[in-house]
């Protein structure tokens, strides 16, 4: 076990006692493989109803990589390509995961880590005729990957234009739970569920031992995912255990007050650090926030907390990312922001 506490992401502890709890109640249970059990199939029906939608299509997978490749490359024709911020975690932090499916990546200047129909035009503009891909989806991340959430005006925005141009907009939940739980939030899962063609559920910054639910709009457009699945090697024979997860997730709220918590811990170190003047990079509205912090105080915070050096500024600052999750302790927390005028 690590001596420092960790503010690095939202995943390393475990998962909540609910779903340990439903893993051993069930463990000797008898149950059908391949995602069929009946934690899946009533986790599915959770799902459905909570985004008020009973011809969506629900798979659990383990992973974000996993889903981003999987989605993206089941709906995209060999010589299409998605559109995606420059800041994107399926172009920064997927080790060319898309490429290597033989689909190209069109990365488009972001603006607080959200991108814009204008944008999305730009690269639908550039690529002409059949020398070159041709773009036929969006991806975004909700939260971003810098902390910051899309409006509903704003998705409403893009989803509209995706429609009128005949692309299919994706949306990476990874941190769905905080992007929805947000005091700055105004979209709900049922508008998400709406709005995009295809986002998913992260449960493994929330709470999750592993796993993200991806929901499809409607069968249509899931047609044959499921034999994809497979042949990629995602589908796993024990699905009980992904299915466990969503079960204890949202069976009741749980996956939203999990979000929730994250959020408030982030924001009482927010405040804390505004509070003795300094500036962030992005506005802190999630449990991601990214304060810019001199040298001199990083490295004394460094001894007793671990988090990223998000970007070298000059020779005195730096942005530094914290992040908060659903287990953070308030104690912590208040030793985090009692240690800060120490370290300045």
């Amino acid at each position: 076990m690590q001596s420092k506490i960790s503010f690095k992401n939202d995943y390393s502890e475990g998962a909540h006692p609910n779903i340990l709890n439903l893993l051993s109640q069930t463990n000797l249970d008898q149950e059908a493989g391949y995602g069929e059990d009946s934690l899946s199939l009533k986790a599915k029906s959770f799902i459905k109803k909570r985004i008020n939608n009973p011809d969506a299509e629900v798979y659990f997978v383990s992973g974000g990589t996993q889903a981003n490749m999987l989605v993206i490359s089941h709906l995209l024709k060999p010589y299409e390509s998605v559109i995606a911020a420059d800041t994107g975690h399926i172009e920064v932090h997927e080790t060319g995961a898309i490429e290597n499916t033989g689909h190209k990546i069109n990365c488009i200047p972001n603006k607080d880590g959200k991108i814009s129909i204008q944008g999305i035009q730009a690269a639908i503009d550039y690529h002409t005729d059949n020398h070159m891909v041709k773009p036929a989806m969006v991806y975004i991340s909700q939260c971003t990957e810098i902390g910051s959430i899309y409006s509903k005006a704003e998705l409403e925005e893009i989803s509209s234009f995706c429609k009128s141009n005949g692309l299919l907009l994706f949306v990476d939940g990874a941190r769905l739970a905080t992007a929805l739980t947000s005091t700055y939030a105004d979209l709900n899962i049922e508008d998400l569920a709406i709005l995009a063609d295809v986002f998913y559920i992260g449960a493994t910054k929330n709470a999750g031992l592993l796993g993200e639910a991806i929901v499809f709009k409607n069968k249509e457009l899931a047609h044959g995912f499921d034999y994809y699945i497979k042949q990629k090697g995602a589908l796993m024979a024990k699905g009980r255990i992904l299915g466990a997860q969503f079960y204890a997730l949202f069976e009741d709220n749980l996956f939203f007050d999990l979000g929730k918590h994250a959020n408030q811990m982030a924001a009482k170190i927010a405040d804390a650090i505004q509070s003795k003047g300094f500036e962030f990079s992005s506005k802190p509205v999630s449990n991601q926030i990214f304060p810019i912090l001199p040298y001199s105080a990083i490295k004394e915070l460094h001894k007793k907390y671990d988090f990223y050096v998000w970007q070298k500024l000059d020779h005195d600052m730096a942005v530094v990312r914290i992040v908060t999750s659903w287990a953070t302790a308030e104690s912590v927390i208040d030793q985090f922001i009692a240690d800060i005028p120490h370290a300045l």
